[in-house]
């Protein structure tokens, strides 16, 4: 399962609110999956270099075609700003016609420059699919 780490691009004041997102994405073929790798690739380089971004990591389980994302940011104005734009906005407009699924989860937390863990993550959307 290929996983990219927790990487902390920018340091937020200690104690800050933030805002955290994490994501499930399941494209609909193994055939579309090496394409939507490569695309999360470009748009987890652009994350990094995002204003308003603390924490970010990813992980790919391939063979069930899901593609999981943690991050923390300043707040939902950064995350709007970085899903508008380039190359997120259109990577995602054309990645829309190959999922079968996707589940987003927003809560703020407080900064501790601790990263969010798999299972927190996996707990939080499995509550959000839920309602």
């Amino acid at each position: 399962m290929p996983a990219l780490p927790w990487t902390q691009p920018n340091t937020p004041e200690p104690g800050a609110e933030v805002v955290a997102m994490a994501s499930r994405l399941e494209v609909r073929s193994l055939l579309q999956v090496p394409g939507f790798f490569l695309a999360s690739m470009k748009v987890w380089q652009q994350a990094r270099r995002s204003p308003g971004a603390y924490g970010l990591a990813l992980k790919a389980d391939l063979l069930s075609r899901t593609f999981w994302t943690v991050s923390v940011w300043h707040d939902k104005a950064a995350i709007q700003a970085y899903a508008a734009a380039e190359p997120h906005r259109s990577t995602m407009r054309r990645k829309r016609a190959v999922m079968k699924e996707s589940t987003f989860t927003f809560w703020n937390t407080q900064a501790d420059g601790r990263p969010i863990g798999w299972d927190e993550v996996e707990r939080r959307i499995i509550e959000e699919r839920t309602r």
